[in-house]
């Protein structure tokens, strides 16, 4: 999403780029994420255009009045078919990982999501998440707690890697006001195109 210490070159000055492009700006161009995804997480990502804009997008975010749902690829089956996950995070900033505690503690951040098993495919399951809060590394780490990490997803421990790096949790929906329009805005992102995504969804649409 943004500059970090490998040098890539990220998504926001890529956009930035287009955005010089397409409407022929002079100077420099103002963009700032509102919504962000982790680097191994396909989806979709908010962005403002304007200060005014984000501030209004950051008071809708704090205020709870924006719907997300993530698909995740899981090899363990939960416990439930469906259920409320309530924990409380810890962020390590060296580690860049969160850590789960089931009861509040020094620092730590309430986290809640609803997840429902949506598919069995070969032994795998394919889960939608709804977010109520949006703490970082929030549905890696508390899946992981519940003994059913996302798949590729070695740092909250996965049993191996997948194919091309990234881990099978891709940010599918979101539903807000448009906080100037007063619009309702739908974004429905696409699966990647690998063969067992799309598998899922096929299977996912035909319920």
């Amino acid at each position: 999403m943004q500059s970090d210490d490998t040098g890539d070159i990220p998504l926001i000055d890529h956009c930035k780029e287009y955005i010089k492009q397409k409407y022929e700006k002079p100077g420099a161009v103002f963009l700032e994420p509102v919504h962000r995804i982790d680097r191994p997480v396909s989806g979709i990502v908010i962005m403002a255009r304007t200060s005014k804009s984000l501030e209004r997008m950051n008071e809708i975010f704090r205020r709870k009045e924006i719907e997300k749902k993530y698909f995740a690829i899981v090899e363990n089956q939960p416990r439930e078919m469906s259920g409320r996950l309530i924990h409380w995070l810890i962020r390590d900033r060296e580690k860049r990982k969160s850590f789960v505690y089931e009861k509040q503690a020094e620092g730590s951040l309430n986290a809640e999501l609803h997840y429902e098993v949506l598919i069995e495919l070969q032994g795998k399951y394919l889960l939608e998440i709804i977010l109520q809060t949006g703490r970082p590394h929030q549905i890696r780490a508390q899946l992981a707690a519940i003994s059913s990490p996302i798949q590729g997803d070695l740092k909250y421990g996965a049993p191996k890697a997948n194919s091309d790096g990234n881990i099978s949790l891709h940010n599918r929906y979101v539903s807000f006001l448009h906080p100037v329009k007063k619009e309702k805005i739908e974004v429905k992102a696409p699966l990647l195109a690998t063969v067992e995504w799309q598998l899922f969804l096929t299977l996912a649409e035909n319920r």
